[in-house]
């Protein structure tokens, strides 16, 4: 098992498992973590980017200069460039006074670029003067400023195919791909389900002041470790700590869980129920393995084929849908 977290940063979710897909991952990071070049860490959401950029910074010669990140996609063009930055006082209206940016404020340390594909063009031509050059104006500024950044981009699209649309500048990429770290998803790391549902778990008791985390029952965990979980680790946590807490404190395992937090017979704009499709009257078990075949294929047919989607709208675990699958020959 290995845990580590930014004893800088209180509440930051440590990195745990045992995988072996995920301990791969970590030791391509503590590798990549020795050598002062740009890089990149790609994964879905909730695969635990951020603190992957955290490790390449605690783990790199520059890890007692400063860590700053930046989101990206939570800022428009004009602000995104402030905050990049900084600005000089009246650069814009409400620019009262001059202001450092990111990239100054992670001078001999680290800086972590979240969402970096939605910047844009302008915006990633100036990150790659810095990264290249190690040079930039404030905004409404005139005097070149240097800086020694590192910097982390991160991203949950596929930049090359972004490059081949025009939607990404392809020296950026260049620069900052010396290497990629790749995250696995958590359905690709199913060795390490139940070791971060027991960590959460844990942790989510302390907080509510129960006595103890009694864990799950049996039903439970076959729950926990069907579901395809598309929001990895952070939609896993979110599932147990709403367990944890709906359940109360006591010593019996916790017998439900609610993976959809918006499933309810009540739910606004909710499909009307499909009905069944006719069946032959005959032999039972011939006759429910034609109605299990035909809702399998309708599910299929209706997501282009995605086994993920199709396991969601029948409201059965990815690897359940995969044993139907099999067993039907679909």
């Amino acid at each position: 098992m290995e845990i580590i977290s930014n004893p800088d940063a209180a509440g930051t979710t440590p990195l745990l498992g045992s995988d072996p897909a995920f301990l791969e991952a970590l030791e391509h990071v503590s590798r990549l973590a020795q050598l002062d070049r740009p890089a990149l860490v790609i994964g879905e959401r909730g695969t635990g980017k951020e603190l992957i950029a955290e490790r390449l910074h605690y783990l790199s010669p520059r890890w007692d200069g400063p860590f700053a990140k930046v989101n990206c996609a939570a800022l428009t063009e004009t602000l995104l460039e402030s905050e990049l930055f900084g600005h000089e006082a009246g650069a814009f209206t409400g620019a009262r006074q001059r202001r450092r940016g990111r990239f100054e404020r992670a001078d001999g340390g680290t800086l972590f670029l979240d969402e970096i594909a939605t910047a844009s063009p302008r915006l990633q031509e100036q990150i790659l003067r810095v990264i290249e050059y190690g040079e930039f104006e404030r905004v409404g500024g005139e005097q070149t400023l240097k800086v020694n950044v590192r910097v982390v981009g991160a991203t949950n699209v596929d930049l090359p195919e972004c490059v081949a649309a025009g939607k990404f500048r392809a020296d950026l990429l260049d620069r900052l791909s010396f290497d990629v770290v790749t995250l696995p998803p958590l359905r690709a790391r199913p060795a390490d389900i139940l070791e971060l549902g027991e960590a959460f778990g844990i942790r989510m008791a302390k907080t509510l002041g129960h006595p103890l985390f009694p864990g799950f029952t049996a039903s439970c965990r076959h729950a926990l470790l069907d579901h395809a979980w598309p929001g990895n680790v952070r939609e896993l946590r979110n599932v147990v700590e709403r367990a944890v807490y709906r359940a109360g404190p006591s010593e019996q395992p916790i017998a439900e869980i609610q993976i959809d937090p918006f499933e309810s017979p009540w739910r606004p704009g909710s499909a009307p129920q499909q009905r069944a499709p006719e069946i032959p009257v005959g032999d039972f078990t011939a006759s429910v393995a034609a109605f299990e075949r035909d809702l399998l294929r309708r599910a299929l047919a209706g997501h282009d084929g995605s086994q993920t989607k199709a396991a969601q709208q029948l409201g059965l675990g990815y690897h359940q849908l995969r044993r139907l699958l099999k067993k039907y020959a679909l």
